[in-house]
């Protein structure tokens, strides 16, 4: 029945399916889910080709062995094919775990066991049982658990076939054909003994799944074919700079990468297997809070059902110097048909990310500085000019009181001076004092529109200033350019209002002051004109736009407006003054600034400035004291 050459490739098949056991039980402490079901695989084969063995070493007339050898082979034939088809689609799918569903693939080939196993009571699957293959009558069963094989088979190569025409890449066809090889074989011989018509040997099924378990095996441990999917992936996790950890539902450490490993699983000693709370206990470590947290966040998210995300200060020691490293940590719950099973926990190093921010942000202020003493140079000129007209006013007004004082002095003891002519001198004082004061009050706002330029950008001078104020400011200071350009400066507002904001009025008038010089720019172009400052306001925003009829927006600058190094003006523009505008706007005043072309010539900047922190008053016959 079987044969000398047959017994001895089944003993050279144990004997390296025992070889292969002890290899990966050594050398494999986790093993991926398709090895797991390759040594299922392995197992059921042996189980069903050692009666083979037995049975070419005992009396084969004894009938009774033969049916209890029979029954002994029936659990690994019957169990090959649906361990076969839940390999193809854990491949397929790239399964870690067994899913639910596929145990179902379990209940033939068990029935067929008890059947086959209680034969003697119902005959179901031999009504005759013999040692010669001719003279075996098969019962009704028989069918039904050759059907099964089959659809298993089939199943499995056809989900393969699908599977290598949805991913039409040379390597998944490789794996595809090596899959369905190892399969037709078996097939193949089964229907051949079925509905061939010819008596093969016993052992004919049984070394046509020596191909599956054989092509499986070597794909799987040697060529990593089938299971190449979680090596790419774990290889991914291990190359990545974020640290990442597995835990089960319960807080138990299931799995983390090599980065983890690194930074945190040597420092707080967490190992796989073990309750993250435990590594708490027996640690030396003074950081405990970084376990605390990851506690809470996990227990937040467990609750919650939802991520939950925070940021992480953890000091390393790196050649024998302490290294602060920052992490957002973020917990995502893990359901699995809509039953909580683990979360994942990330921790993204933002460490040089936070490290560039800063350098930015000096950069960034180093930048605004150069543009205020930039905008505030630009200024000097004109200032000087303005403090020297109310300088001279002054020395005239000066010059003019001592007049009368040497005249009221040589006028005391004169009879022909009277009373009337003292006062009338008195007059003439007072007048020149109330223009000295009228210069001197100028004088005191330049000197504070120009000190609050001149103050660096770092500092913070947060108050409540008026847009009269801020107006005010800004004319004094572009007075010259106004005057130089022919231009004339209009506001428009509503003047029954008052509006207050909360900020600092430097930064805002350094705004206010590079689009009032970009728009003198344009329209001296055109040979002067009206530049206005229109201020309103809606339900959220306080809006406030500078109009003129200059030149335009030019379409290449118009793209790339508020951006580092764009100007119009050549090499009389520095590209920087509408770019720390915008970032003034934003960051100081969580506003939007904008810019456009006017229809009929000109352009418009405007400033969007939340209602949160300004403030609005009614009044009545409120004025301007500023012309320009």
């Amino acid at each position: 029945m079987v044969s000398n050459l047959s017994v001895t490739i089944f003993i050279a098949t144990l004997l390296s399916i025992a070889v292969f056991f002890i290899w990966s039980t050594r050398t494999q402490k986790k093993r991926a889910f398709l090895n797991v079901l390759f040594i299922a695989l392995a197992l059921s084969y042996s189980s069903w080709i050692i009666p083979l063995i037995i049975l070419r070493f005992v009396d084969t007339s004894n009938s009774s062995l033969m049916l209890f050898l029979d029954c002994l082979m029936q659990p690994g034939g019957a169990l090959c094919s649906p361990i076969y088809l839940c390999i193809a689609i854990s491949f397929v799918n790239g399964y870690e775990k067994m899913q639910s569903w596929m145990k179902l693939f379990f209940i033939p080939p068990i029935l067929t066991i008890i059947i086959a196993w209680t034969n003697s009571f119902h005959h179901l699957y031999y009504v005759e049982f013999s040692v010669v293959r001719s003279e075996i009558v098969f019962g009704p069963y028989i069918l039904i658990s050759g059907f099964f094989n089959y659809l298993f088979l089939i199943a499995g190569i056809v989900y393969m076939i699908w599977f290598g025409i949805k991913n039409n890449t040379s390597l998944y066809w490789r794996q595809c054909i090596v899959f369905i090889v190892s399969a037709l074989c078996p097939l193949l011989v089964s229907i051949v003994a079925t509905f061939g018509g010819k008596d093969l040997p016993i052992t004919a099924t049984p070394l046509s799944f020596l191909i599956t378990v054989v092509f499986n095996g070597i794909a799987i441990f040697r060529l990593h074919v089938l299971d190449i999917s979680p090596i790419a992936k774990q290889h991914i996790l291990n190359a990545i700079s974020d640290s990442y950890l597995v835990l089960s539902d319960n807080g138990i450490v299931v799995q983390f990468n090599r980065r983890f490993q690194e930074l945190f699983a040597k420092e707080y000693g967490i190992t796989e297997n073990l309750h993250l709370g435990e590594c708490l206990k027996n640690n030396e470590n003074t950081q405990k809070d970084v376990i605390y947290s990851l506690l809470a966040a996990v227990d937040s998210s467990r609750q919650g059902g939802t991520l939950v995300s925070y940021e992480q200060s953890v000091m390393f020691t790196e050649n024998e110097s302490p290294q602060k490293y920052y992490f957002v940590v973020e917990v995502s719950p893990l359901e699995l048909y809509g039953k909580l099973t683990g979360f994942v926990v990330l921790f993204k190093d933002i460490t040089q990310l936070r490290d560039s921010m800063k350098k930015l942000q000096a950069n960034q202020e180093r930048m605004m500085e150069q543009e205020r003493f930039a905008f505030l140079g630009q200024m000097i000129g004109g200032l000087a000019h303005n403090l020297k007209t109310p300088i001279m006013s002054i020395s005239g007004c000066v010059s003019a009181t001592e007049a009368l004082v040497d005249e009221c002095e040589s006028s005391i003891g004169d009879s022909d001076v009277t009373e009337s002519d003292f006062m009338e001198i008195y007059s003439e004082m007072r007048d020149w004092l109330s223009k000295v004061k009228e210069s001197t009050a100028y004088m005191s706002d330049i000197i504070t529109a120009i000190k609050g330029q001149a103050a660096n950008v770092s500092t913070d001078d947060t108050v409540t200033f008026t847009i009269d104020e801020m107006i005010k400011r800004s004319t004094l200071l572009m007075r010259h350019e106004l005057l130089n350009s022919g231009c004339t400066l209009k506001v428009d507002y509503d003047k029954n209002e008052e509006i207050s904001l909360r900020g600092d009025i430097n930064n805002l008038v350094q705004v206010i002051g590079n689009l009032l010089n970009n728009s003198i720019f344009a329209q001296k172009q055109k040979g002067g004109g009206e530049i206005e400052i229109k201020i309103s306001h809606d339900k959220e925003y306080l809006k406030i736009l500078v109009n003129d009829r200059g030149v335009g927006i030019p379409d290449n600058v118009r793209e790339k407006l508020f951006k580092s190094m764009i100007t119009s003006k050549g090499t009389q523009g520095t590209g920087l003054g509408l770019y720390i505008s915008n970032a003034v706007i934003k960051g100081k005043f969580n506003g939007e600034i904008w810019g456009e072309n006017r229809d009929g010539g000109g352009s418009t900047f405007g400033i969007k400035i939340p209602l949160d922190i300004v403030s609005i008053r009614t009044v009545n016959n409120s004025e301007w004291g500023v012309k320009a």
